[in-house]
């Protein structure tokens, strides 16, 4: 990157021409990456999984993810990248550790017109002999608002719940992050929020979509997959460290949620990594 903590460029034909001659083989990334399609479609690996998305969309992949674009012709946007703490307080970061994707198609809400005005702002600042990181953070911020403004949405925060739901499961998930390791189930959460498990899951139903004990199980394995490709632990230890108690429990669960085992999942994706 020209500066240590950003990127920008836009996609081009040239540039989309490019990548389609070349093997983009899947790869991992030490930084923060926020893809924004106007035109096109892709297919995006990420993970095992493969999903097929249609322009306009946003695709935000967290730092770490392992991931692979293959375009069609007619794609067109922007590719933005950033460390972490260079913006820490997003939202796509918080929530990134508890879903294994996100990418939504932006509302008519959302003018993509103006997001082509600050990208080319930063892309003008980013472009200047002495690069000012204050003003391109001064932007970031103000496209990740727009941004986050879809959140709402693409985490069905239904209106009508008020605020105190949304706080209430933000709070969950803060809770979950110091505890997720943990061989409890869903009542330690219930417990800790001194609610039902009733009710917590008719507030994480709400906002996410998915249940308590869904986004327990989510959180558990992107951080297994990260301990399968940054440790030597082995499927044992890093199942015990995550909480299930029995190699052939945390097996089953892995498959089911990425199609493999644990240790074909690392052999293929140590393998692509090489």
């Amino acid at each position: 990157m020209k500066t240590s903590q950003f990127f920008i460029e836009k996609i081009t034909a040239e540039m989309v021409a490019e990548i389609r001659k070349a093997t983009v083989m899947p790869h991992r990334h030490d930084y923060e990456e926020l893809l924004i399609f106007r035109n096109g479609e892709v297919d995006h690996f990420i993970d095992f999984r493969k999903e097929h998305v249609i322009a306009p969309v946003v695709i935000y992949i967290a730092e770490g993810k392992i991931h692979q674009l293959q375009l069609d012709e007619n794609v067109r946007g922007w590719v933005i990248r950033y460390r972490t703490d260079f913006i820490p307080d997003s939202k796509f970061h918080f929530y990134s550790s508890f879903l294994d994707t996100i990418n939504y198609t932006p509302s008519p809400a959302l003018c993509l017109d103006s997001i082509d005005k600050l990208c080319d702002l930063m892309l003008e600042e980013y472009n200047q002999s002495d690069v000012s990181n204050p003003t391109i953070r001064h932007l970031l911020k103000a496209l990740l608002s727009k941004l986050e403004a879809e959140r709402d949405r693409l985490f069905r925060v239904d209106p009508r719940t008020g605020n105190p739901q949304v706080i209430a499961f933000n709070n969950f998930l803060r809770i979950l992050e110091d505890n997720y390791k943990r061989p409890e189930g869903v009542q330690l959460y219930a417990d800790k929020m001194n609610t039902s498990v009733r009710n917590l899951n008719l507030i994480t139903n709400s906002i996410f979509g998915k249940s308590v004990s869904e986004i327990i199980e989510t959180r558990k394995l992107i951080e297994a997959r990260q301990m399968l490709l940054a440790s030597e632990m082995t499927i044992s230890e890093i199942g015990f460290e995550l909480g299930y108690n029995e190699k052939s429990y945390f097996t089953r669960v892995f498959r089911k949620k990425t199609g493999l085992t644990p240790s074909d999942f690392r052999k293929a994706m140590l393998a692509d990594l090489a």
